[in-house]
C-alpha cells in the first residue's frame, strides 16, 4: 500500500499548486519577499510609519459553503473568506497587509478547488492584500466526496495614534451606514434551514426578488470595504470608530466598537432592506427580532463620525457611489444597541 491506496494523492496535490499559482502571485505586494511553496511566506514591513501596530483577525465562510457545492459553484466563497477577516481588522483603522487560507477537503478535486482559489485572489485584490501562502489538506474519510471547508488568517498595519479601539467615541456621536451586498456570510444555517422546511430550490425565483433565483441572491459575495474605507480615512475624515456588521448583526456587533458607558439608538427605516431579507423572514416566518439578532438587514459597515460631519461624510461616499444612511447616533447607557 501506498499514500495514495490510503486516498492521498501527493502528486495530485503538487500539480494543484503549480495551478494556482498564477493566481496567487498576481495578489502580490513590492513588500513580497519569495515566491510559494517555501515553509513559510516573507513580507517586509511597509516603510513611513513611525509606530506600527499589527492587527490580526481569523474567520472562516460557515455554511454558505454548503450552497456553493449544492450549486457546483466555487468562485466567490473565496472572496468571502477574504472579506470576513480584512472587514475584521479593517475596523481597527488597520490596511491589509497579507492573507493565507486553510482549505481542506476529503479528496482533491482541482478543477473545483482552483476556482475556490481564484476567488480568495480575487478577493486578496479588492483589498490591497497580498496572498502570501496557504495549506491545502487531503483528509479522506473527513469530509464527504465534493466537500471542503475553508478558514482565513489575515494581518494588517495601523499607525499607533491612529489605532480605533472606541476610546475616541462621544456620545452625540452619529452611525454611518454602508449598504451590504446581500446576506453575505452569516445566518446560513437558518438560511438553509427556511429553504429545507418551506420546499423551496436553489433555483426558486420568488417575485419579489425580481427575476433572481435564490440561489443567484444568497451565493452573492461579502462586499469588501477596505479601499473605499482607507481612501475615506486618507482624506484627514475624523473618523471615531467602526464596525463589521457580522454574526449576531447590529445588536451584537455595532456596540461592540463604543467607549465604556456608551450605547446606542438606530432609528428602523432609515435605510434600504435588500428583499432577500422580506423574502426569508415571510418565508420562515421569523420575528424581527430573530432577524436583526441573525443577519446584517443590509448594513454591511459602519463609520461612528462626529455630528457635524455627518453630511460632508454622507456626500463623501455619495460620490464615490457607496451607498451610505445615517443610521443612529451614541446614547448614554451600557453598550446596548435599541432600535426605535
Amino acid at each position: 500500500m501506498d499514500y495514495k491506496e490510503a486516498g492521498v494523492d501527493v502528486e495530485a496535490g503538487r500539480s494543484f499548486v503549480n495551478q494556482i499559482r498564477r493566481d496567487v502571485e498576481s495578489t502580490n505586494r513590492s513588500e513580497v519577499l519569495g515566491g510559494l511553496g517555501g515553509f513559510g511566506g516573507y513580507f517586509q514591513m511597509p516603510s513611513g510609519y513611525q509606530q506600527p501596530v499589527l492587527v490580526s483577525g481569523t474567520d472562516g465562510v460557515g455554511t454558505k459553503l454548503k450552497i456553493a457545492q449544492e450549486l457546483n459553484r466555487h468562485d466567490t466563497v473565496g472572496i468571502d473568506l477574504v472579506a470576513m477577516c480584512v472587514n475584521d481588522i479593517l475596523t481597527s483603522g488597520a490596511e491589509p497587509l497579507f492573507f493565507l487560507d486553510y482549505l481542506a477537503t476529503g479528496k482533491l478535486n482541482a478543477r473545483q478547488l482552483a476556482e475556490v482559489v481564484k476567488g480568495i485572489a480575487q478577493g486578496c485584490r479588492l483589498s490591497g492584500c497580498a496572498l502570501l501562502g496557504g495549506e491545502t489538506a487531503e483528509m479522506p474519510g473527513f469530509y464527504q466526496l465534493g466537500e471542503y471547508d475553508l478558514a482565513g488568517f489575515c494581518v494588517g498595519v495601523v499607525e499607533k495614534s491612529q489605532l480605533l479601539d472606541g476610546s475616541q467615541v462621544k456620545v452625540g456621536d452619529v452611525a454611518i451606514a454602508l449598504a451590504s451586498s446581500g446576506v453575505h456570510s452569516n445566518g446560513f444555517s437558518l438560511v438553509r434551514k427556511i429553504i429545507d422546511s418551506g420546499g423551496f430550490s436553489w433555483s426558486d425565483t420568488p417575485e419579489m426578488l425580481n427575476g433572481n433565483s435564490l440561489g443567484t441572491e444568497l451565493i452573492t459575495p461579502t462586499q469588501i470595504y477596505v479601499k473605499p474605507i482607507l481612501e475615506f480615512l486618507a482624506t484627514g475624515a475624523e473618523v471615531h470608530a467602526m464596525a463589521h456588521i457580522t454574526g449576531g448583526g447590529l445588536p451584537e456587533n455595532l456596540p461592540r466598537c463604543l467607549n465604556q458607558g456608551q450605547s446606542i439608538e438606530i432609528k428602523r427605516g432609515s435605510w434600504t432592506i435588500p428583499p432577500i431579507f422580506n423574502w426569508l423572514a415571510e418565508a420562515g416566518k421569523i420575528a424581527p427580532e430573530a432577524m436583526y439578532n441573525t443577519f446584517n438587514m443590509g448594513v454591511g459597515f459602519v463609520v461612528i463620525v462626529p455630528g457635524d460631519r455627518v453630511n460632508s461624510s454622507l456626500e463623501w461616499f455619495k460620490s464615490q457611489d457607496i451607498t451610505a444612511f445615517e443610521i443612529g447616533r451614541v446614547t448614554s447607557g451600557e453598550r446596548t444597541l435599541s432600535i426605535v
